[in-house]
């Protein structure tokens, strides 16, 4: 997949970061932080270019991943308060807290199209799925919520199978049974690690299907569109 991206590299203090989002944003996709199970409700668009970013980060141990997604179209369905997305490594050396202060320097960007590598996305997912089955690895994507930003750190390959669960969902979405009326149908979760003193509650985040309206426009993969009918010819 080619993504158009705008690249950033603040300083802040002794340390430069090198920051990309979307050139276009996402209309029709939004986030809710889990509490303790947020929303990922997005279009085919939406989720298809997030499979992309993700697999982009997953390749990318150094640079962070920002998505804004408070801005686009409020969603008639779902659940909590809008936020927006940022990915990192573990190693990318992020702290939640000082986020603020690099996004009011996001100011002059380049702009960067990059390509993804579907093949070694889909290797180092299955790598990580291989590793879950056994008791002595748990390889799980951590999280934090500050100044309405939802953050997602992890390594490459739990980044790459977030990255497959994704465009699952892109793909499968718009076959979904109502999916023509505009409901959002449940597609698959991300599991994420349990912060200390949650007294054990799973927390998630639910990725859901949603074509953006008008509905009537809406077709499923395969299907034909309709034409309007001509009009009769007069007497």
């Amino acid at each position: 997949m080619r993504l158009r991206l705008t690249e950033y590299t603040p300083r802040l203090g002794p340390h430069q970061h090198r920051i990309v989002r979307p050139r276009t944003p996402l209309r029709h996709t939004s986030l809710s932080a889990p509490q303790p199970i947020g929303l990922l409700l997005g279009d085919h668009d939406g989720l298809n270019r997030l499979a992309g970013l993700f697999s982009f980060a997953a390749c990318s141990r150094r640079t962070i991943v920002h998505v804004p997604l408070r801005d686009g179209v409020p969603p008639d369905e779902g659940w909590g308060e809008r936020v927006d997305l940022v990915l990192a490594h573990h190693d990318a050396g992020l702290r939640a807290s000082k986020w603020p202060e690099l996004r009011r320097r996001l100011i002059h960007g380049t702009p960067l199209t990059v390509r993804t590598d579907e093949a070694r996305t889909a290797r180092d997912a299955e790598a990580w799925r291989a590793r879950q089955g056994r008791a002595d690895t748990r390889e799980e994507l951590r999280h934090a919520t500050h100044a309405r930003t939802f953050f997602l750190f992890g390594t490459r390959d739990v980044f790459a199978q977030t990255a497959t669960d994704l465009a699952y969902a892109a793909g499968w979405g718009p076959h979904q049974k109502h999916a023509a009326e505009g409901h959002m149908a449940f597609m698959t979760a991300l599991t994420l690690a349990e912060p200390p003193g949650t007294g054990g509650h799973p927390l998630e985040v639910d990725i859901c299907y949603k074509p953006y309206p008008p509905y009537v426009h809406f077709r499923r993969p395969g299907e034909r569109a309709s034409r309007p009918r001509r009009p009769a010819a007069a007497p």
